[in-house]
């Protein structure tokens, strides 16, 4: 086994991309994957039925629209705020600006749940 002693810098990995809507794996915990998104504009509504998803803003401002039991809300979030989507509520990310955010999920997690469509796009390796 071989540990690396070089830290991940959040600002130097957002740097090397601009693709909107894109996640981008920066390390890896147990069976979770951390990650980098840069945001503009609406995404899909979509649920995540075996788990939470943890979205904290590093820059910009986000609002999660929530859906549950047939309620409507709405959680914003500024840069060092987090919020977790527990699983099986429906959500629609929404940044009027670009914002950058970091997500914690498990290995795999599609970004649009079971929702499909021209949006799902699997995590990509960022060096």
């Amino acid at each position: 086994m071989s540990v690396s002693a070089v830290p991940v810098n959040l600002a130097d990995k957002l740097s090397r991309f601009s693709e909107l809507w894109t996640q981008k794996k920066v390390a890896a915990l147990n069976d979770y994957e951390v990650k980098l998104a840069k945001l503009k504009g609406e995404f899909v509504w979509h649920t995540h039925e075996d788990t939470d998803e943890l979205f904290l803003v590093i820059g910009g401002r986000l609002t999660i629209r929530l859906r549950e039991g047939g309620r409507d809300g709405a959680v914003v979030l500024r840069p060092g705020e987090l919020f977790v989507v527990p699983r099986g509520v429906e959500h629609c990310p929404l940044a009027d600006e670009e914002t950058a955010i970091l997500l914690f999920e498990p290995a795999g997690t599609l970004n649009t749940g079971g929702a499909g469509g021209p949006m799902t796009k699997a995590a990509e390796i960022l060096g």
